[in-house]
């Protein structure tokens, strides 16, 4: 499973950047040809699934998801949300982790692994320089706004 590590900081307070990063939804507005369905019903919480659709017309496949760690960040404390990948097309688990800096702002720690199914090991290295570019991407864009 290629591994994707993204760190990232902002000024943002921890809860802020905790909503920002956990509104599913908005993931799939920063992933191009993606849009995001929640298919449960909210709040947020472990248990919570959604699906990132991605593709053009008929050529699509989904990546279905579900919250399986739930724990936003309290005074002082880290927050980190696990997501658990239950696709046919993509396996694996996502987490992100916002940690308040002593300084001020938060510190963002996105890991990820992912096997694409029907893709040789061989791509390993492609895939997780594709998925830390467009990840990246994403984070960058969710914690601007």
């Amino acid at each position: 499973m290629p591994a994707i590590r993204i760190v990232r900081r902002t000024s943002l307070p921890a809860a802020e950047a905790w909503r920002r990063l956990t509104d599913w939804e908005r993931h799939g507005e920063q992933v191009p040809l993606t849009r995001t369905a929640i298919t449960t019903a909210g709040p947020t919480r472990v248990g919570t699934c959604f699906t990132a659709r991605t593709g053009v017309a008929r050529v699509t496949f989904d990546d279905p998801m579900e919250v399986v760690l739930w724990r936003p960040p309290a005074e002082g404390s880290a927050g980190l949300v696990r997501l658990e990948k239950r696709g046919r097309v993509v396996r694996g688990w996502a987490e992100i982790e916002i940690r308040p800096l002593p300084t001020g702002g938060t510190e963002v720690r996105w890991r990820e692994e992912l096997w694409l199914r029907g893709l040789p090991r061989l791509f390993d290295p492609v895939v997780a320089a594709a998925g830390r570019r467009l990840f990246a991407r994403a984070i960058d864009s969710l914690l601007r706004g």
